[in-house]
């Protein structure tokens, strides 16, 4: 089942901090937050693991810069 994940778990999910969550979002290294409202975001649970799946398993940043944009591009697809 897929969920959302808030900052906080996000960060404790990856083990970095908040400024290092969003340089990897400029980096292209991982998703940006989906807006669920008006004061409120969150990541898919399912990216998450992926990303971090892809980290462990060594994949280079060229590799993960990839999988990013295609999580990115599925958001708009389904």
């Amino acid at each position: 089942m897929n969920t959302f994940l808030r900052l906080k778990k996000v960060m404790a999910a990856m083990g970095i901090s908040r400024s290092t969550v969003y340089l990897r979002i400029r980096q292209g290294l991982m998703t940006p937050p989906v807006k669920l409202g008006e004061r409120c975001s969150a990541w898919p649970s399912r990216e998450i693991e992926m990303i971090i799946a892809a980290q462990i398993s060594g994949k280079p940043n060229g590799v993960i810069k990839a999988l990013v944009n295609q999580l990115v591009a599925d958001r708009g697809a389904t």
